[in-house]
């Protein structure tokens, strides 16, 4: 896996001058601090604000170390709230959804919410189908991290997730790092330890509409996936252990084509299968961070959003279940496939998977995963 930018040791001093310094005036995007300053679980929340130089603005709260909004310019200059989320932490807390959160301990799903690990059968709460989707149904996005400033452009996110949690064993100690980039791109890096043997996959769940308009669908946005095959799934979104070409089939993303060219192609099974695209891609990347992993475009706004990670898989997510019965930020119902989720990964079920990489994270290792979401302008 890559290195941290930074060592942990050099981290942590920076970390211990500063302050805990939420975001107190409007936010860019349009924001009030206040209505993100709150307890949940009888711990403090807030929001925080990173900005660049090129005036670029994320909004995160420590509540899921959710990614709130991502300001970023369009081709005509003007910015553009690219992601969907709630305006107020009430909604984040009684409306269930992974808006813009990192996910934990498991990204994705677990067949039946089973896995042996030496031995023992491990019995995870389920969510999803009898699977146990991120986490199970009170993951890490449901959770309160603490949050540590590094610098203005930098905030590091730490929870502690004791032996048991949800089931998961061992003392698991997990860091999720934010830093808004000179370049426009949200570098997100994870780290965590164990006192156990246990699994550990994480991803961020964001939600993009790169229109800055969520009232329109994603449908029209160009999407290039660098993958030459995927894992199929069945109807309940499980992974069938088999990996297939996407050569000749919907799921063929290696020429740019709009998302929803063929998307409610559904006499293609796994299309059926998906409600359109929920599916995880293969990447041919390798684990090199620098080779792009995918990208899409939005013929409106012109905006850009570049992956980049060190993971060997990508879910791509096409909102296929918004339904407009929630309502986000400006009052907005965001109806069906007005997000794309871009969740860099290990391939879903990889437990129960003794081929594919390894998930399982061993006491004195340290996991460290790395996603950077960059954003660019097409003219």
């Amino acid at each position: 896996m890559k290195k941290l930018l930074l060592p942990l040791g050099f981290v942590a001093l920076m970390m211990s001058s500063c302050s805990i310094k939420p975001a107190t005036e409007l936010t860019l995007s349009g924001l009030n601090p206040a209505d993100f300053k709150s307890e949940v679980n009888n711990q403090p929340v807030g929001l925080y604000t990173l900005k660049n130089n090129a005036g670029m603005e994320v909004c995160i709260t420590n509540f899921g170390a959710r990614i709130v909004s991502v300001m970023a310019p369009d081709k005509n200059g003007e910015w553009k709230d690219v992601v969907l989320g709630f305006d107020n932490i009430n909604d984040y807390k009684i409306v269930p959804s992974d808006f813009g959160a990192a996910i934990g301990r498991y990204a994705n799903r677990i067949d039946q919410g089973r896995f042996v690990l030496d031995g023992e059968t491990i019995q995870l709460l389920r969510n999803n189908f009898g699977h146990s989707l991120h986490g199970g149904p009170q993951g890490w996005q449901y959770q309160v991290f603490e949050a540590r400033p590094i610098h203005e452009t930098s905030i590091a996110m730490t929870l502690l997730s004791p032996d048991g949690d949800a089931n998961y064993p061992g003392n698991v100690k997990a860091t999720v790092t934010y830093t808004l980039t000179e370049d426009n791109a949200i570098d997100i890096r994870y780290e965590a330890t164990t006192d156990k043997k246990t699994i550990i996959n994480m991803t961020n769940h964001s939600y993009f509409n790169l229109s800055g308009d969520a009232t329109q669908p994603i449908t029209n946005d160009i999407l290039y996936i660098n993958a030459d095959s995927f894992t199929p799934v069945d109807s309940t979104y499980m992974t069938t252990g088999e990996i297939l070409p996407v050569a000749d089939t919907p799921m063929d993303f290696t020429t740019p084509k709009a998302i929803g060219a063929e998307i409610d192609n559904f006499d293609y099974e796994q299309l059926k299968n998906g409600n359109g695209y929920d599916h995880n891609w293969v990447l041919n990347t390798k684990g090199d961070v620098k080779q792009l992993a995918a990208k899409v475009t939005s013929p409106v706004s012109g905006i850009s959003l570049e992956v980049y990670t060190n993971e060997p898989g990508v879910q791509v997510y096409t909102g296929n279940f918004l339904n407009g019965t929630v309502t986000g930020k400006k009052g907005i119902v965001y109806g069906q496939r007005t997000g794309v989720c871009l969740e860099v990964q290990h391939y879903p079920d990889s437990p129960n998977k003794p081929d594919w990489p390894s998930v399982v994270l061993e006491p004195g290792q340290t996991y460290e995963s790395e996603c950077i979401y960059k954003f660019t302008v097409e003219k």
